[in-house]
Formats: C-alpha cells, structure tokens, sequence
C-alpha cells in the first residue's frame, strides 16, 4: 500500500513512469551460440545459407514456380491479411496517445407533463418545447503510469510476432512447392524405371517363348517371366498415380486449378538436389533466422508488455476534459451569449481500495509471459533438434544414394551376363530371373533414394529458416580497362 502511494506520487512529480518489468530477450543467453554439431560434414560449409537458396539446386524452372507460389499461394494471401490486420491494430493502439473529440448535435420536440406543473397552478398539458444542441467535446488521457505506452509496446510485438508467421508461412510454401516439384520428379524417375524394367523383361518373356517353341526351354520358363512381367506392369499405374498426385498439389500450391498443373514438370525424371557444399551458418545464426523462433520472441515481448498493462489498473487514471457548446430553443438563438456552454476540468477514476480484480489480472498476465517463456525456450530447441536430425539425415541419405548406385551398376552388369549366358545355353532361366529381379529392385531402390535425397534437401533448408528474406542484389561488375 505505503509503495503504491509513494510510486503515485513519484510518478505525479516526474510527469509519468513505466509500471511492469522491462523486457528483455532471452534470444542472447539461449545455449545455442555454438557450431552445429551435425554440419561437420565436407557436404556443409560454414557460410550463411543464401534468401534464395532454391538456385542451389540448379533447376531453373523452379524459379518461376517459386515466384508463381508467393504470388498466388491462397495460405501467403491469409497470411498477408493476418498482418494487415495488425498492422491497423497497432495503429489503433497509437491513437490512444491523442486526444479525443466528440461533436454533436440533437433536436428535441417535447411536452412536459401537466401533472408536475399542478403543484404551481397550471392545469391541462404542459408546454410543447423545440430544443437545439450543438456541442464538441475533447479528452486526454495522461500516461502517468505507461499504460497506453505498454499497449503499444504489446500491440507492436503482436505485429512483429505476425510479421515472422508471415515468414514462416513463406519458408513453408517454398519448401512445399519445391518438395511438390522434386515428387513429381521422383514419380517420373520411378515410373521410368519401371517402363525400362518392363521392357527388358518383354523380350526376356519374348526369348523364353522363342526357346520354348524351339524345343530348348521349359513352360516354367515361360510362365516365371509372365509372372515377373506382370508384377512389374501392375507397378505402373501406381507410379502414374503418384506423379499426378504431385502434379496436382503443385498446381494447388501455385495458386492454380489441379488440372491446370505445369506440363513441362510432367516429363521430368531428374529429382534436383545442391551440387555443391551447402552453406548452414552456425547455431546463433539459426535463432535470429529462423521465423518461428523469432514469432516466440515477440510473443514473449508482447506478453511482458501486458503485465505491465495490468500493473498500471493499480494506479489511478487521470485525464482532463473539455467541452463547448450551445443549447437554444430555436435554431436562431443558436451561439447567442445567452446560450453557450462549457465544461473544463480533471477526471480521475481509481478502484482504490478495492485492487484484488486488478492484482488478479497481473497473476494472470504474469502466468502469460512465463507460459510464452516456455514456448520460446521449446521453439528454438526444437529449431535445434530439426536442424540437427536434417544434417544428419541429408549426410546418411547421401550415402545410402552412392551405395546402391554402385549396387545398380553391378546389378545390370550381373543382368547383362546372366542373359548372355543364356542366349548361349550356358546357364539356366532361373538365374536371369533372379539377375533381372535384382537389377529390378536395386534400380527401383535407387529411383526411391533419389527422391529421398530430395526431399531431405528440402528438409535441411527448411530447418535452417531460410527463404522469408528478400534477396541482396549483388554489385554490378566494374568493366575491365
């Protein structure tokens, strides 16, 4: 109580003060400020990775789907309004700081009742009366104890928090559009695969039913390549299947019809991937880009702001008004000496002593920022343990990638010889089957690790919180003399 008084008056003598506790972030002290300790591998570099770090995969044709995407993405649209919306919130909140003004004006035609004139003598209906009044009035309120100052500061962390989902929200629909692209690619892979598996197998059938007739092969023979044969044309659809899903959801993602899918993206085979070291800077750089942990901070600002908002309904508040006007009963007495007004003076509202809804309203303020602490703290472990698990999987998932393309290549050679031998009587049936059922599955091994690879390229860049920035143009060259 004696301190309320005490921070009343100090407050009263220096023209205002900011009640609540100053915020402070806690991006600094966040035990992330070191190397990463998956990015180790030669596949990473050091450096930051670039706004537009889809041009590391050399593909050019998802530039213009990137740019198609954030220009008509329905998800960046909401966004976009989500943040104009706060934007006009802060701006709303500005206002608070200026005065303000009300004008009016009525007209009223009454009679007064005749049983409350009886008493002085009157008798029947009371006069009928015409009354005019024309007014403007103003207030300020002053910001003895920051309140409208911490509503500021809260709605302006508001904005900066939807700022960064607006981020998010384009991080995300970059990623997706490029992972849409890179499966439709993967389908195209597969499904390739399976077509040249199927052909190879088409005249494998066509040789065991030519050596059949010539009396040097068994119907076993015949009938295992049908069955292999068919197993891998029931394949097809599927795969077929698949590359339309993707084509479909990246017509989505670019803001088109389904079945207005770009058609140049159906014939590719070749999902993209960096064909370089890729640049992941280092664990303090990651908190300040990434957009989600930034959104965590601001909310953690905005939070604190309010308690400091409930702090101030323990103090008094005190604005002073004004107001002029004129009050006639005809409009030709209007602004005469005889009808003008005015009304000048100080307002102070305080719930003294009653505070206990207002110290209520701190505990909860307070349980707020400590809650929106804790969702900070778990964002940027989590950015961490993403980021962390993507180097790690981009690194594995290469490996596996250059593993089985050796075992391809030792599965067509051994397919190739298999067949040969064959051709030549040496051999039996059943080892070309299982030769061809080998290469059959190593190759489609691969087409699945390829598109793996792709996808956690994405992933990685996802993780690292890159692509909401705008790029830096780069300098002009200087000619050479």
């Amino acid at each position: 109580m004696k301190r309320s008084i005490t921070l009343l008056l100090s407050c009263a003598a220096l023209s205002g003060c900011m009640v609540g506790p100053n915020y402070v972030s806690p991006a600094p002290k966040a035990p992330a400020q070191q190397d990463l300790a998956s990015g180790t591998s030669p596949s990473f570099v050091p450096a930051e990775p670039p706004a537009d770090w889809w041009t590391l995969l050399d593909a050019p044709v998802l530039d213009r789907l990137v740019a198609d995407a954030l220009a008509a993405n329905t998800d960046l649209r909401v966004a976009a309004a989500n943040l104009r919306e706060a934007r006009a919130s802060l701006s709303e909140a500005r206002t608070a700081r200026l005065p303000s003004t009300n004008i009016s004006g009525n007209y009223t035609y009454s009679q007064q009742s005749g049983a409350t004139l009886a008493p002085f003598g009157v008798t029947g209906a009371g006069p009928r009366l015409e009354t005019y009044d024309v007014g403007i009035d103003a207030s300020y309120q002053f910001d003895l104890f920051g309140k409208i100052s911490r509503t500021i500061q809260a709605s302006r962390a508001d904005l900066e928090a939807v700022q960064a989902t607006y981020d998010l929200t384009r991080v995300t629909v970059v990623a997706e559009t490029i992972r849409a692209y890179a499966d439709a690619c993967t389908s195209g892979r597969q499904l390739g695969v399976a077509r040249d598996t199927l052909r190879v197998q088409e005249e494998t059938f066509d040789l065991t039913r030519r050596r059949v007739e010539g009396g040097r092969g068994t119907a076993l023979d015949t009938s295992q390549a049908s069955s292999l044969l068919e197993q891998t044309r029931a394949d097809v659809p599927v795969l077929e299947a698949q590359r339309k899903s993707a084509l479909f959801r990246l017509a989505t993602l670019t803001g088109r019809p389904p079945a207005e899918y770009p058609a140049e993206v159906e014939a590719c085979t070749t999902p993209p991937v960096a064909r370089s070291a890729i640049p992941i800077g280092s664990g303090s750089s990651l908190l300040a880009r990434r957009p989600d942990i930034r959104a965590a901070e601001r909310r953690l600002a905005a939070a604190t702001a309010r308690v400091g908002v409930a702090t101030a309904d323990l103090y008094p508040n005190i604005s002073f008004g004004a107001g002029i006007g004129t009050t006639a009963t005809s409009v030709g007495n209007l602004f005469s000496g005889d009808s003008l007004r005015f009304s000048l003076g100080p307002l102070v509202s305080w719930s003294f002593p009653n505070i206990a809804a207002a110290r209520a309203r701190i505990r909860q303020a307070e349980a707020q920022a400590d809650g929106a602490l804790a969702t900070f703290d778990g964002t940027w472990l989590t950015a961490l343990r993403e980021t962390e698990t993507a180097l790690t999987q981009y690194v594995a998932i290469g490996q596996r990638v250059a593993t089985l393309r050796r075992a391809r290549d030792a599965g067509r050679e051994a397919a190739r010889i298999a067949r040969l031998r064959y051709q030549a009587g040496a051999e039996d049936f059943q080892i070309v089957l299982d030769a061809e059922r080998s290469l059959a599955g190593s190759e489609s091994l691969l087409a699945q690790a390829e598109g793996q690879f792709s996808d956690a390229t994405v992933t990685l860049f996802l993780a690292l919180g890159g692509g909401w920035q705008t790029p830096t143009a780069q300098p002009a060259a200087t000619p050479a003399n």
